[in-house]
């Protein structure tokens, strides 16, 4: 096979381009196109579109390598998975080195007890590497990933144990907040392979069993305005169903309404957008019932037209 994951290609026989997400066999391939779409197509019916890959591979110096820094970095080797900035559905997966070891890696997938090698290579410090691409809507079928790292310094440092991250990832593993990586150069969602497990004390566990917990709930100010698309809510929005993404907005509608409520806010304006209207009519039936509204409008029309309201508290 003559192409990689991750690889930009374009159809010979027709006008569609995209990524390589997945190498079905020696002769054919799975192309994400700008629709979303994956697509299977036999390798010979695709050609490279070079200066158009998303791929990453960031390398420090490599002298860096033969001398030992004045201050070493013993943790800080990431797996980070980013969007693609063109094609929202394909991620990159890339391996990020930001400790003082040289590392040594291996990544292979499994399917139904299948193991396949997909890369390996050695990642010096302060770098990353591209290692693998996928589509987000075809995660039910994504295989489970093995990643195995040793790692290396010049010099005397005490023996590392080698390392093994295996996850087969699903929905929720993309729920959290992405993170901003200096080295990617935008943000990911950050997975620590190195992170070291928290000793417990077991006289403070027991303790914590017997000690009342008085925890003083404090509700932030939720400001001027809310704005409640779901893409401002949830980094996962594109696995959530229509009823699930009304449930969540109406969820944050209710928290951030008793929010101003508490902290006596003469007003608040909710963006909800236009769309289909049954997020604006849902919130409209709540606050028309409500003992603290006083009335509420249409906000800003101007800016808004019809997809924001303000509401007026008592």
């Amino acid at each position: 096979m003559k192409y990689k994951l991750g690889e930009f290609v374009r159809f010979v026989n027709e006008r569609r381009e995209g990524f390589i997400t997945r190498i079905i066999d020696e002769n054919t391939i799975a192309v994400t196109d700008d629709d979303g779409f994956e697509i299977p197509v036999l390798a010979s019916q695709v050609t490279r579109v070079h200066g158009k890959s998303d791929f990453t591979d960031v390398h420090a110096n490599e002298e860096s390598t033969l001398k030992q820094p004045e201050q070493f970095i013993s943790n800080g080797i990431f797996l980070g998975i980013a969007d693609d900035k063109r094609i929202g559905s394909v991620v990159h997966f890339n391996l990020i080195n930001t400790s003082s070891w040289q590392v040594l890696f291996t990544l292979n997938t499994e399917k139904q007890h299948d193991f396949k090698g997909e890369c390996s290579g050695i990642l010096n410090p302060e770098s990353t590497t591209q290692v693998y691409s996928a589509s987000l809507n075809e995660l039910d079928l994504w295989p489970k990933f093995h990643l195995q790292t040793l790692l290396y310094a010049y010099g005397k440092h005490e023996m590392q144990k080698p390392l093994l991250y295996s996850d087969k990832f699903k929905a929720k593993d993309f729920s959290g907040a992405k993170k901003y990586s200096s080295i990617l150069g935008k943000e990911a969602w950050l997975i620590q392979i190195d992170s070291e497990v928290p000793l417990i004390d077991p006289q403070k566990l027991k303790e914590s069993f017997f000690r009342p917990t008085e925890e003083k709930i404090e509700i932030p100010n939720p400001g001027k305005e809310v704005d409640l698309h779901i893409e401002k809510l949830r980094d996962d929005h594109q696995f959530l169903s229509s009823s699930e993404i009304l449930d969540i907005q109406l969820n944050h509608f209710k928290k951030y309404l008793d929010a101003a409520i508490v902290h006596k806010l003469h007003s608040i304006i909710f963006i909800h957008g236009t769309g289909n209207g049954t997020l604006r009519n849902e919130i409209h039936k709540i606050i028309s019932k409500h003992p603290q509204v006083k009335t509420f409008m249409d906000a800003y029309k101007e800016k808004f037209g019809y997809g924001a309201t303000e509401i007026i508290l008592k």
